[in-house]
């Protein structure tokens, strides 16, 4: 038999083996430059080999822990054998996939999966990414209520497409994008600020993360469910953003269920759903939702997505939401979650600097302040007067250096370190994070060493780029 690789056939391995090594100076001439950039300055410019878990290993075999999760992407982990083999067996099953024109089974068993944890909603709509899942629910609600205006909460994050940026919080992603749609910010957890928005009549929903990921806010107890009866009073809808929070992150299946008595009418989901290999997004409603958008024949592709329920992200998501049940994932999650906060609580009263830990399940914010004594307050008050958020990439660089875990802050200029891992971490793993943790406090609070020092070059950095 020819070998392919002598008959000229595309061979991913030889490519790999021949220009891997060429990761960041392609990067930098061909995508966004100043992502390699920013690598190379806080150190963070690794080469990893493999990844299998929660770890990754660099190639003199050194193990990494992940508490990331490619932004919550991860929630199994990488390379979970279940999803994998769902992938393999959908590509050899050579489906007739995306004719357009017909009805294949996977997007509806996916489908009737993911309502029976949402048991008050009807339908999905199937795309390929969180900020799509929130398009969705936009243009859902607008159509749906025949009204132009959605609010959002102060500081929230939907994406970055220019719907969903509309609804984005966070004026340093917004800056220079305008104009977008006229959509409103109000304060996560203000309900009076929410009525009267909502008594201008021309309201058509409000989006909110249950717990914010930015900052990783929880919205307060009982504002969702308050909220969602002054949106019914005022014939506007409630629209879940679960992209980051949703499939167990949060210790439920999905964050708003930690609230009794709230009941979405849209709800945006994707990440997890992946299972780390294929995008997909996915926006489930109320039937009476879709069957006003989709309300003709005329209307039947009034909104679609061209690679929306593909068979291998269908798959994806089937194999996910079985190992969720088989694995006891959400369990793991809020168990697992609650143990490395009461473990990160307890050292507040030990270390000036921390001020906060926060969160549900394994979504946790680490937040510093300002500390008390004065050699410590002056080391601080340099390093915000350079730029807020830099003593938290103080914390994640010597992190990844010293300890090998990978974690990130926030958001800018904010000093808040976020913890999403893959939900199949365990003991072990929380039991390294906290020794890194604090040793890395017990540094900081010495008053000099290298964490200083890389302090000192953050500052340089800071006001060279103003």
């Amino acid at each position: 038999m020819t070998d392919p690789v002598e008959k000229g056939e595309f061979d991913l391995g030889a490519l790999l083996a021949e220009r891997g090594a060429e990761r960041y100076e392609l990067h930098t001439k061909y995508l966004n430059h100043q992502l390699p950039r920013m690598l190379h300055t806080i150190g963070f410019d690794k080469v990893y080999e493999k990844a299998e878990g929660a770890h990754f290993w660099d190639a003199d075999g050194n193990d990494y822990l992940d508490m990331l999760a490619g932004f919550g992407v991860m929630g199994l982990g990488r390379h979970h054998p279940v999803v994998r083999k769902a992938l393999h067996d959908v590509l050899d099953a050579s489906l007739a996939d995306l004719t357009r024109f017909d009805c294949q089974p996977l997007p509806g068993l996916l489908a009737e999966k993911l309502l029976t944890h949402s048991p008050h909603l009807d339908r999905v709509f199937f795309g390929n990414s969180g900020t799509e899942a929130v398009e969705t629910a936009l243009k859902f609600a607008r159509y749906a209520t025949g009204r132009p205006r959605i609010l959002y909460c102060s500081h929230a994050f939907h994406g970055l497409t220019t719907g969903s940026l509309s609804v984005n919080g966070e004026d340093g992603f917004r800056d220079g994008f305008a104009p977008l749609l006229p959509d409103t910010a109000v304060p996560l957890g203000d309900l009076d600020a929410l009525a009267r928005e909502l008594k201008k009549g021309d309201v058509a929903g409000l989006i909110v993360e249950p717990i914010q990921g930015k900052g990783v806010h929880e919205a307060p107890p009982g504002y969702l469910r308050a909220a969602q009866e002054l949106l019914h009073r005022h014939k506007a809808l409630l629209i879940a953003d679960e992209v980051q929070t949703g499939l167990g992150r949060t210790g439920d299946f999905y964050a708003y269920q930690h609230e009794e008595g709230v009941e979405p009418d849209l709800v945006c989901v994707a990440k997890a759903l992946s299972g780390g290999y294929v995008p997909v997004g996915a926006t489930l409603g109320k039937d009476w939702i879709f069957k006003k958008v989709y309300s003709s024949m005329d209307r039947v592709l009034v909104h679609s997505a061209s690679f929306g329920s593909n068979a291998q992200a269908m798959a994806a998501g089937l194999a996910v939401l079985s190992v969720m049940e088989n694995e006891q994932i959400v369990a793991n999650a809020w168990a697992t979650g609650e143990q490395l906060r009461s473990r990160l609580t307890a050292l507040i009263d030990k270390y000036e600097l921390l001020s906060d830990v926060r969160g549900r399940g394994l979504m946790i914010g680490i937040e510093f302040g300002r500390p008390r004594s004065l050699k410590l307050r002056s080391r601080w008050t340099m390093l915000q007067a350079a730029r807020k958020g830099l003593f938290a990439q103080m914390v994640v660089v010597p992190l990844l250096q010293r300890h090998r875990i990978l974690t990130q802050v926030s958001g800018d200029h904010l000093e808040v370190i976020k913890l999403i891992p893959p939900l199949i971490i365990g003991e072990a793993d929380v039991d390294r994070f906290v020794e890194a943790f604090t040793a890395v406090m017990d540094d900081a609070h010495s008053g000099g060493g290298l964490m200083w020092d890389f302090g000192k070059t953050l500052v340089k950095q800071a006001v060279a780029n103003r």
